[in-house]
C-alpha cells in the first residue's frame, strides 16, 4: 500500500471512531436516560445542557464523514471532551458516574479520554497548529 494511501486510510479510521464515540451516546441524551439526567442535574444543566450538547454532537459526528468538515469537526470535539472530563474531574460527578446503585465503571470518562486522545490527533493531522500559526504572522 501507498505511504499516502495508507496514512489517509488511517485518518479515516480515526474519524469513524471519532464520530462514533460522539454518536452512539446520542440516544441517551435525547431519550432522557436517568443517567444521562443525573448528569446534567448534577452539573446544573438539565435539560438545556442535555439538549445543546446532544446537537452539538450530533452535528459535530456527521461533520466528521464530509471532506475538510471534520478538520472543524476535530477542533469541535477537543473542545467538547475537555469539557467533558473537566466536569468529571471538578465536579461532585466524578470520574465514576452512579445512577439508582448502578455505575458506569468510568466508560464515560474513558470515552471522553478517547475522543481527545483521538481529536488531538486529527488536528495535527491537519496541520491546524501550522495554519494556525501563519495566521498569526499575517
Amino acid at each position: 500500500m501507498k505511504e499516502k494511501r495508507k496514512y489517509r486510510t488511517i485518518e479515516m479510521l480515526l474519524r469513524i471512531v471519532t464520530a462514533i464515540i460522539l454518536i452512539q451516546t446520542l440516544h441517551f441524551k435525547f431519550s432522557g436516560h436517568p443517567q444521562a439526567v443525573h448528569i446534567f442535574s448534577t452539573i446544573g444543566m438539565e435539560p438545556w445542557g442535555r439538549y445543546g450538547i446532544g446537537t452539538i454532537e450530533l452535528i459535530t459526528g456527521i461533520l466528521f464523514f464530509l471532506p475538510n468538515y471534520w478538520k472543524i469537526a476535530s477542533l469541535i470535539t477537543a473542545g467538547l471532551m475537555v469539557g467533558a472530563i473537566g466536569f468529571h474531574l471538578f465536579t461532585p460527578l466524578g470520574i465514576e458516574v452512579v445512577v439508582d446503585g448502578v455505575s458506569d465503571n468510568g466508560q464515560l470518562f474513558a470515552m471522553a479520554i478517547a475522543a481527545l486522545v483521538l481529536s488531538v490527533i486529527l488536528i495535527y493531522r491537519a496541520n491546524l497548529p501550522k495554519l494556525y500559526r501563519e495566521l498569526l504572522k499575517k
